[in-house]
């Protein structure tokens, strides 16, 4: 039997704006979140998604009313520092997350780069600027928490940031074991932290489904023509020896994944953005492929049932573009090659565009 249809609601915090070649071609954070939600729905989940987006650099912020009707809100990244509270709405922000998480717990948190800095300093952490860069995929030593979390040992997510969270700023919470890392890599110690909800005996249950704020300094919603179209627009910001490693001494000359990757850097390294995280999103909503649940416990034979969330969700549709329902990968890869022509016309007519 078919499980009963599931409409999950989603708050799109709005943090930053792509621009140039990789906005005409990729979209903004809309399109992007949009695509990579409807894109890995669980199979014979019979789930969909509904995503509502606020502009919160123009001060757009939900009705404090209907926070509860969402099942989970995204911060997205930023080229803006999270820790810059100068800037109004870096303010408002940290002070709208801090009330999210204390008086609406039925509602979850996932913050994205920008994301997981803002939702860090408002969950107690804080933000700096770090010695060096990180682009493109880099592999992350996941905590005992993060493999319970991804049911992996290691995760490969794109990463384009200099500004990170120290792990010492946690040192109480994590004493406590009121928040736990994701996991770490050499220049990034904190890649991400996970609160989870308790449980009636005190100790959290470390599944998916129990997850209350998850984040990540990775971008799991970021293809490889969205990092290299970032890197061509601020070669002069990042340096030439970052750019360099992360597309080697061939540079970005391949349009197309080649076959020999010889020189090429880490550009075409695999990632697990689209399947290992996305799959852990929609467990920490309560949806989960048909052959398992939401706790990663395989189904008795002829178990359709669906696990309901409790925060639940209004079918209130929004009236943004409706992203078609290709496959992830091959939209990529499509989006992938007109990437390559658009950057070679932005050339032609001598323009450069920021993020």
């Amino acid at each position: 039997m078919t499980p009963p249809p599931r409409t999950i609601r989603i708050g799109l915090l709005i943090c930053g704006s792509l621009s140039g070649p990789v906005e005409a071609v990729h979209g903004g954070y809309h399109e992007i979140y949009s695509h990579y939600w409807k894109s890995t729905i669980p199979r014979g989940s019979n789930a969909s998604v509904i995503i509502d987006s606020y502009s919160i650099k123009n001060m757009e912020f939900p009705d404090e009313d209907r926070l509860d009707e969402y099942d989970i809100f995204m911060v997205t990244g930023s080229a803006t520092s999270a820790c810059d509270d100068t800037i109004p709405w870096v303010r408002e922000l940290l002070a709208f997350l801090k009330g999210l998480v204390q008086n609406h717990p039925k509602v979850k948190l996932c913050g994205i780069c920008f994301g997981h800095q803002i939702v860090s300093r408002a969950l107690g952490g804080d933000c700096v600027l770090n010695d060096q860069w990180e682009i493109g995929p880099i592999p992350i030593a996941l905590s005992e928490a993060g493999k319970s979390v991804f049911g992996v040992d290691q995760l490969t997510l794109q990463q384009i940031h200099r500004d990170h969270v120290p792990v010492e700023s946690f040192s109480k919470h994590l004493t406590s074991g009121e928040i736990e890392l994701v996991g770490s890599t050499g220049p990034t110690p904190n890649q991400g932290i996970i609160k989870f909800y308790p449980s009636t005996s005190g100790d959290a249950i470390k599944t998916p489904r129990n997850v209350h704020v998850l984040t990540l300094q990775g971008h799991p919603e970021f293809s490889e023509g969205i990092i290299t179209g970032l890197v061509r627009q601020r070669v002069d910001a990042f340096g030439l020896p970052t750019v360099t490693e992360y597309w080697g001494h061939k540079g970005g000359e391949d349009a197309h994944e080649p076959t020999d990757k010889e020189g090429t850097g880490r550009r075409w390294h695999k990632t697990d953005g689209a399947d290992i995280v996305s799959q852990a999103l929609w467990k920490m909503l309560g949806v989960a492929p048909d052959s398992v649940d939401a706790h990663d416990k395989p189904k008795h034979k002829g178990d359709t049932t669906s696990t309901s969330h409790e925060g639940g969700a209004l079918g209130i549709i929004c009236s943004s573009e409706t992203v078609g329902k290709s496959s992830f990968s091959s939209w990529w890869r499509l989006t992938d090659g007109l990437s390559h022509i658009s950057n070679l016309l932005w050339r032609v007519f001598g323009l450069a565009s920021w993020w």
